[in-house]
């Protein structure tokens, strides 16, 4: 057995399923892998104790040895918040051209969630019904001021 079928195996038994950080996840609960600058080691370790302590996350050992995996409600943390958090702290993130593509990708998508969520939602329904009462209002070519028994009589 590998490794990564061990950590699978593991996952599934504690409920918590390990998909890709990138791979689309609907709902407000989100698996996010943080990378560590591989030239300060300690850090995992030290980043592991230091988010394990926080309510409402999820901390296990990462797919690769510079990583951690968490877990979270996106009504509770971001990704951005979570590594701001830890910059302000003195760690180092991966730096890679790859990390900065996709930490960017991650903060946008959970800035566009959550300003999603705070919107009220719209009655898509009724939104039709306006416009016709407003078409009905409005002055246009269609309209025929001919009295109707007159219409009738051609």
């Amino acid at each position: 057995m590998d490794v990564e079928h061990a950590r699978h195996l593991r996952d599934k038994e504690r409920g918590q399923h390990r998909p890709h950080t990138m791979a689309p996840q609907p709902g407000t609960g989100k698996h996010r892998e943080i990378r560590f600058s591989k030239l300060r080691p300690g850090q995992v370790e030290q980043a592991f104790v230091l988010l394990a302590g926080l309510d409402g996350l999820t901390v296990a050992p990462g797919s690769i040895a510079n990583a951690i995996s968490v877990w979270y409600e996106i009504t509770d943390y971001t990704m951005q918040g979570l590594e701001a958090a830890l910059i302000d702290q003195g760690f180092h993130l991966e730096n890679t051209l790859y990390s900065k593509l996709v930490r960017a990708l991650v903060y946008f998508v959970e800035e566009t969630q959550l300003r999603n969520m705070r919107q009220p939602e719209r009655l898509i329904k009724k939104s039709h019904e306006v416009y016709s009462k407003a078409w009905d209002h409005h002055p246009h070519g269609d309209h025929d001021d001919t009295p109707v028994d007159l219409r009738e009589q051609k």
